[in-house]
């Protein structure tokens, strides 16, 4: 089943709220095996709406609305599909006896046009709203179906689990699951990586392979549909296998994680203790691990070393190395993080030293960072990055490879 979700509400066109329905209705349905290839958001239009409803009657067998169902002139959703498959409107008894009791339960007065909410297509199934006063319902024309919920989520959302989804299920001759995994990558471009794994991407049927790019990151989804969930994790299993025999070198995990938790969880699970110089970062590394609950048992400290006078007087580092090489150096990273694992009395210090920009510093141009790792007993390792981008992409994108080349450091 090929279905489409149309959001209906000149609310959403102007950014007054957010279509979280569609992501809700898109995840539910996947689970069921619907397949969604368009999301239309109309405004509050009869005109627009029957547009946009001729044009999914061509390429959907399932249309859902979300939204204009309500008491109002401008709530005309039904009014719309009833006209357009060539039926009427009545009166739901049960949703009238509902909405008067409401009003008489809390008091208020009942206005004529508070009735219009228990206008439904005629022969549809009603979907019940336990959460509020106009029902859903769900209609067939013409071999389409049509379901239509309520805008708000606190009421759509239950209404399409309890009433809508059954009646779904009802009409699919086979069930099929939608299951999908993502996984993460660092350290590597979105064309890079599609590049390694471009034979497998041309030859995908099912499961489907979709690289995204993130912040600094490439994302890949892997989406598989069958009629046994086991089946389709192991059809998952087997492209995950095969992309990372490829580029595992730079996966760091999967769904939502982020590369900071990851490297929290490695640091808990090696016991290691962590301290970090951070003069190019101003604290952004320290802070994205503290964020994570539990860091307290790995991190030790660190010092925002801004200026050349910090990084002389509290971190030690040689005058003659800052007036030699420069804060923007191998040597003065190799120095703060040595001294900074020691000041600490950590197990890895690690340092991050360069320039954000917008301007030069020390002639070196903007996005030139040396990242240094100490680990106690081990030899120092400096890592000289070159960046593109504004000043807080080339400080976020410096901290993701910190954690990157920890991690690689800890696996």
């Amino acid at each position: 089943m090929n279905a489409e979700i149309i959001a209906v509400g000149s609310e959403l066109l102007l950014g007054q709220i957010t279509n979280t329905n569609a992501r809700f209705l898109s995840q539910h349905l996947a689970e069921i095996g619907v397949n969604i290839y368009y999301h239309t958001v109309v405004g509050d239009n009869e005109a627009q709406l029957e547009d946009a409803v001729i044009l999914a009657q061509k390429r959907a067998d399932l249309i859902i609305f979300s939204g204009g169902l309500g008491p109002t002139k401008d709530d005309l959703t039904k009014e719309t599909i009833a006209r357009l498959i060539g039926t009427t409107l009545e009166y739901n008894e049960e949703a009238l006896q509902s909405i008067e009791a409401y009003f008489a339960k809390t008091g208020r007065i009942m206005t004529e046009n508070n009735k219009k909410q228990a206008l439904v297509i005629k022969d549809s199934i009603i979907l019940k709203n336990d959460n509020g006063m106009a029902p859903g319902m769900f209609a067939k024309a013409d071999g389409t179906y049509y379901m239509l919920l309520p805008g708000p989520p606190r009421e759509m959302q239950p209404m399409f689990l309890n009433y809508g989804r059954p009646e779904i299920l009802k009409t699919m001759e086979k069930v099929e699951r939608i299951e999908s995994r993502v996984l993460r990558f660092f350290g590597i471009g979105e064309s890079a990586l599609e590049t390694e794994i471009d034979d497998i991407l041309m030859k995908q049927a099912n499961p489907t392979i979709a690289p995204l790019a993130g912040d600094g990151e490439v994302i890949l989804r892997i989406t598989a549909k069958h009629e046994s969930p086991d089946e389709a994790f192991r059809l998952i299993q087997q492209a995950e296998e095969e992309i990372l025999e490829r580029v595992g070198a730079f996966f760091y995990g999967y769904e939502d994680t982020t590369i900071a938790a990851e490297l929290a969880a490695k640091l808990k699970e090696k016991q290691v203790t962590i301290a970090a110089a951070e003069s190019l970062t101003g604290g952004l590394f320290l802070g994205e691990l503290t964020a994570i609950p539990g860091t307290s048992a790995f991190v030790k400290g660190g010092v925002v070393c801004y200026t050349n006078e910090v990084k002389e007087q509290v971190l030690h580092v040689n005058k003659e190395t800052l007036d030699a090489r420069g804060a923007v150096s191998a040597e003065c990273a190799k120095e703060l993080a040595q001294n900074v694992r020691k000041l600490c009395d950590a197990h890895i210090g690690i340092s991050f030293t360069g320039v954000a920009g917008p301007d030069k510093l020390e002639g070196q141009e903007p996005g030139t960072v040396f990242l240094a790792i100490a680990f106690e007993g081990k030899e120092t390792i400096v890592h000289p990055l070159k960046m593109a981008g504004s000043r807080a992409g080339i400080r976020k994108r410096t901290v993701k490879y910190g954690c990157h080349y920890l991690l690689q450091l800890l696996d």
